[in-house]
């Protein structure tokens, strides 16, 4: 393989490593908070994508108007789920929430079936990011550089809530004692609906990306994605911001170096992702960065 070769499945690997950490911090937030796996968020990521489908091409809106309102109609969404599907569960067994997380994300999938049928429909790429620069042999998309670029601007705007205001110290505090953290006057279900509208305006952020990545929408785009993070998020460390970004980062060049070193195995890519989950539950369950870590949000 030549350099240059290299170089752009590097930028290939790099942007779906960024794609993926986006929606695996969505995940790794609400388990550190609820201990609770949110199968419906890769269902979020999927509204996103069609929120600015319809944006864009149904209501004629420009670009950066679509996406702003995209994610914060996503956001709002994860709330919802949050408010009907797992507020009234916080205090029944933990199971209960997880069998209703995957009722959610059903529910979704057929709604959105109902709604925009599920026929693949293309997506309308700004031409910006479509014109292919050239650096010597290099040749890549300006999507493939604006995509990292915009998930490490988001994740640091998210490390900045967690790690400085006092709402992100609330979330802290929730993720290591609910009840002394209601006692002390903090209005829990506040924060914790916050937690979902951030994770799922990044659920968003990354679908809307995804969906200019692979040109096209439909009502179960979420799904594969989705489980793809939720390997990454177990990889890195559930319960951590900085675990999910290194195991999706990790595992999106896992994937692209799949296809470019061993191109006889691309067909079991995804194969290989699930393999590697199995792996991780057996010699490190608390993935990559779980241990190191003294705060889980």
């Amino acid at each position: 393989m030549s350099l240059a070769m290299f170089v752009q499945h590097f930028f290939n690997a790099l942007t779906l490593g960024s794609l993926y950490s986006l929606i695996a911090i969505g995940y790794t937030m609400v388990y550190g908070i609820l201990r609770l796996i949110n199968f419906a968020h890769g269902d979020i990521f999927m509204l996103g994508a069609y929120f600015v489908f319809f944006g864009t091409i149904a209501f004629k809106l420009p670009w950066l108007p679509a996406v702003f309102l995209a994610v914060a109609a996503s956001s709002f969404a994860g709330i919802l789920v949050d408010r009907i599907a797992y507020r009234p569960l916080r205090d029944a067994p933990r199971i209960s929430a997880l069998i209703s997380s995957i009722g959610v994300s059903f529910f979704i999938q057929n709604l959105a079936i109902v709604l925009f049928t599920g026929i693949p429909r293309p997506v309308q790429q700004p031409k910006v990011l479509t014109r292919i620069m050239e650096f010597g042999a290099v040749r890549i998309l300006p999507l493939t550089l604006v995509v990292p670029i915009i998930s490490f601007v988001l994740v640091l705007g998210l490390l900045w809530i967690v790690n400085k205001t006092k709402p992100g110290l609330a979330m802290r505090a929730i993720s290591k004692d609910i009840e002394t953290t209601r006692l002390m006057g903090v209005s829990v279900d506040k924060i914790i609906a916050l937690t979902f509208g951030l994770g799922s305006a990044l659920a968003a952020a990354s679908g809307i990306m995804w969906a200019l990545r692979y040109p096209q929408v439909h009502p179960l785009m979420g799904s594969f994605p989705g489980f793809k993070a939720f390997i990454a998020a177990v990889l890195g460390g559930i319960g951590s911001i900085q675990g999910a970004m290194v195991g999706g980062l990790l595992l999106g060049f896992i994937e692209i170096m799949i296809v470019a070193f061993l191109p006889a195995l691309s067909g079991y890519k995804d194969a290989f992702a699930f393999v590697l989950l199995i792996i991780i539950l057996l010699v490190k369950p608390t993935g990559l960065m779980g241990e190191k870590l003294e705060e889980k949000v």
